[in-house]
């Protein structure tokens, strides 16, 4: 099954059903599919073939949705890219998978502008907040793709067409594109539905960046397939105004990492607490975290003041990307569930032996939702699969003797901020690409929220004399906000084992 298979069956089924709520706009299923139909005719118009592939530089709105859908229905491909990047990693992501067109907003034009001066395959850009007359010979109105009223045709998509690249970083810090295919979509859509006992009276909001897996499986797919209304919130900040629009449409599924569980517990203390939860969490049956590990501390302080369950699920961009996840009927504290329908988890040793239960290994899973492999990348993709079959996650974890999972640490040196991951070896590199610097480690040190704190290391080479300020101010330079170290301690050493390899879970403890 395809994702527009999906869009077109419900939208029969629910012509006249709200799907999107954008600002003060409402489309209903027909008219989300007929809109998916009408971008889909207008790439086709100007050269988009099966195939091809065609990135999103977007906030959330309604034309990041009727694109995807229309890609699908062509057979091309999608590239979300997340908006926080610089310009450099933008291009590589573009150049990478051979991008030949780009859907963005006019307050991302001066980063493109910079792409295109280090990326020249981006023949087509379009714009979707300018109206028709927008005079820019490089750049055009996305209105323009919606113009062509022709009949629909018939999809070019199968089941195995790949239909979204994500990029994420890899071992080597290396971002690398994850192919999901139609099927790994549309597989874990259903096996998430089944596992959540959700249904078509469920009304979801989304607040999550639609550049991310979890958004667009959770909050996008998820509520299509059932016919359901989805609230599309532009940006998490200000939180009052998704906060009142979850009120407004009586919100009843509510999807989120943990520092938003760990902000609403905080404050929803005295009289706030009775806002909270009677006036804008009112109609929700449970709450769903994901993307980051979520403190049992947090999960109970949200529990105990807003009365809602918090459900914690597991996954990864490479696993759809739902693989495990704690139910109404079975939750267990301090783990992450049970995995989903047609999904299979086992614990390995380091030579691809089973573990029994409770004990430590690499968590390896297996399923319809797992990637088709790495955009360009066999030898990566090969590296990334046991010689079974099974996806080796990278992550260290227990199944217990009632088949929950309990992740124990992450194999690789990924930090978590605010449900994206960074690499520690890019700061790394930057750090010492500084002339006084000689060695450095970066590591996230995790706050009670479930977020995580960057933080660099760095010994000074002899004879020199700088602060940490001059290194700060590198990397805020260098990087997007949220790659950038919150504090850099300089230090006459590092501690290290027999290899001399720096113990950074030793500088995580430390802190």
């Amino acid at each position: 099954m395809t994702i527009i298979e999906i869009l077109k069956s419900s939208s029969q089924k629910y012509k006249q059903k709200t799907a999107l709520v954008f600002c003060e706009q409402e489309i209903n299923y027909a008219e989300l599919y007929s809109m998916s139909l009408k971008v889909a005719s207008g790439l086709q118009s100007v050269g988009i073939n099966p195939g091809d592939h065609v990135a999103l530089l977007l906030k959330n709105c309604p034309e990041f949705i009727y694109t995807i859908f229309a890609l699908s229905h062509i057979g091309a491909c999608a590239i979300p890219i997340n908006f926080y990047l610089k310009p450099e990693e933008i291009a590589f992501i573009c150049s990478d998978s051979r991008t030949c067109g780009l859907v963005t907003q006019s307050a991302f034009l001066p980063t493109v502008r910079s792409v295109q001066e280090k990326y020249g395959g981006l023949n087509n850009i379009w714009i979707t907040d300018v109206k028709n007359d927008f005079q820019d010979p490089q750049h055009k109105p996305y209105a323009q793709l919606t113009e062509n009223k022709s009949a629909e045709t018939n999809s070019n998509a199968s089941g195995e067409t790949t239909v979204l690249i994500l990029y994420t970083s890899g071992t080597t810090g290396k971002s690398k594109g994850v192919m999901l295919t139609e099927n790994n979509l549309t597989s874990n859509a259903l096996a998430a539905i089944q596992a959540l006992d959700l249904n078509s009276t469920d009304r979801f909001i989304c607040i999550l960046p639609m550049f991310h897996v979890f958004a667009w499986t959770a909050n996008i797919l998820v509520p299509l397939y059932l016919g359901c209304p989805i609230v599309i919130v532009e940006s998490i900040r200000p939180p009052k105004l998704w906060l009142s629009l979850m009120n407004k449409h009586k919100i009843t599924i509510f999807a989120a990492v943990p520092q938003i569980y760990a902000l609403l517990a905080e404050q929803a203390k005295g009289l706030k607490k009775w806002v909270l939860k009677y006036l804008y969490f009112s109609k929700v049956r449970f709450a769903i975290s994901g993307a980051a590990p979520l403190q049992v501390e947090t999960m109970k302080k949200f529990e105990d003041e807003f009365g809602i369950p918090l459900l914690q699920g597991y996954g990864l961009t490479e696993t759809s990307p739902v693989a495990t996840v704690n139910t109404l009927s079975m939750k267990k504290d301090g783990t992450v569930g049970k995995p989903i329908p047609d999904v299979k988890i086992k614990i390995i040793d380091e030579n691809e032996n089973a573990l029994s239960s409770d004990q430590e290994g690499e968590i390896c899973i297996k399923g319809p939702n797992i990637m088709k492999g790495y955009y360009g990348q066999d030898q990566s993709t090969k590296e990334a699969f046991t010689k079974d079959g099974w996806f080796k996650t990278g992550d260290v974890g227990v199944i217990d003797s009632e088949g929950f999972l309990r992740i124990q640490d992450r194999i690789k040196d990924m930090i978590i901020v605010k449900g994206l991951k960074v690499f520690s070896v890019q700061i790394e590199e930057i750090l010492l690409n500084h002339p006084a610097v000689a060695e450095a480690a970066v590591v996230g040190i995790p706050d009670d929220s479930g977020n995580e704190t960057i933080k660099g290391f760095v010994i000074l080479k002899s004879g020199f004399n700088i602060d940490k300020l001059e290194l700060m101010k590198l990397c805020q330079e260098k990087l997007p906000p949220y790659k950038r170290p919150r504090d850099i301690e300089i230090r006459k050493e590092l501690p290290k084992n027999a290899l001399q390899k720096i113990l950074k879970k030793d500088l995580r403890k430390q802190g």
